[in-house]
């Protein structure tokens, strides 16, 4: 992870192509709060093998990042939690495509049901199983592939025509008690769009967002975390109420009390 957050409250997380190892020290170091290394579409199937063992060797030097994994439909999901099992530095695995709960546990099994798998849902299938999914052994959060997503259902890529499955995500979540689902990526480096969209993937409950290059990436960290306003607010709140509740008023304070310390408690994760 390139700046130490814990991914269960990672709010950027930058994918970077597992055939270009010149890169992995840059996504390192970047502002993202955790590093995948693709070793999926980003790779064509004649250099899975090359880059499987670049991401390896890179790990194994004392290096720790996510790695994205084929799909379990595909005789390149057993190449990869085959050489991928054991190696040191591996936080956990982003399972592509995943359609079923036996696929997260199959994965989990293989990598010796000690890693978490991180699922990326990316077609109709998938979330239509999404329940299922998120409550199968190994599963640690969700995370939207929109863009194979829109090609498998021929959806837009406007908020309106994605707001269902992002909800769904979101709901889903909660219910199994996983932390907030991950959003798709924007694909521009047009700022105001970037900050638009990041602030989008907030409004819609999601708590962190894919970026394909670590210029993105702070985008998603400003957006996810809370800002001056919140922050003020909280204190407020928490100022009249009392950290525990001895100053309720009425039935919205209680809710309102429960908001402010979150808030609280993610300033101080995220340094704010």
């Amino acid at each position: 992870m390139a700046t130490g957050i814990d991914p269960v409250y990672a709010r950027s997380w930058l994918l970077v192509p597992g055939a270009d190892r010149d890169r992995f020290g840059a996504a390192a170091s970047s502002a993202a709060d955790a590093v995948v290394l693709d070793l999926e579409d980003a790779v064509p199937p004649d250099d899975k093998s090359s880059a499987r063992a670049a991401v390896i060797d890179w790990l194994r030097a004392g290096n720790t990042a996510w790695v994205r994994i084929n799909d379990a439909t595909t005789p390149h999901w057993c190449d990869d939690v085959d050489a991928l099992a054991g190696v040191p530095g591996l936080a956990g695995v982003m399972l592509a495509k995943t359609e079923s709960g036996q696929q997260v546990e199959a994965t989990h099994e293989a990598l010796a049901a000690t890693l978490p798998v991180l699922v990326l849902i990316e077609s109709a299938a998938g979330l239509e199983a999404v329940p299922e999914i998120a409550r199968a052994e190994g599963t640690f959060r969700l995370a939207f592939g929109s863009g194979d997503f829109r090609r498998d259902t021929g959806m837009s890529d406007s908020p309106l025509a994605l707001a269902y499955p992002r909800s769904r995500l979101v709901i889903t979540s909660r219910a199994a008690r996983l932390p907030g689902p991950i959003d798709g990526p924007s694909l521009t480096d047009d700022p105001q769009i970037l900050e638009r969209e990041a602030h989008l993937t907030r409004e819609m409950g999601m708590t962190g967002k894919l970026c394909t290059t670590p210029d993105r990436a702070p985008y998603a960290n400003a957006a996810l975390s809370p800002d001056s306003d919140d922050i003020a607010w909280a204190r407020t709140i928490i100022a009249r109420v009392g950290e525990d509740g001895s100053g309720v008023r009425d039935g919205s304070d209680l809710p309102r009390l429960a908001k402010a310390k979150k808030i609280t408690r993610l300033s101080r994760i995220f340094g704010r």
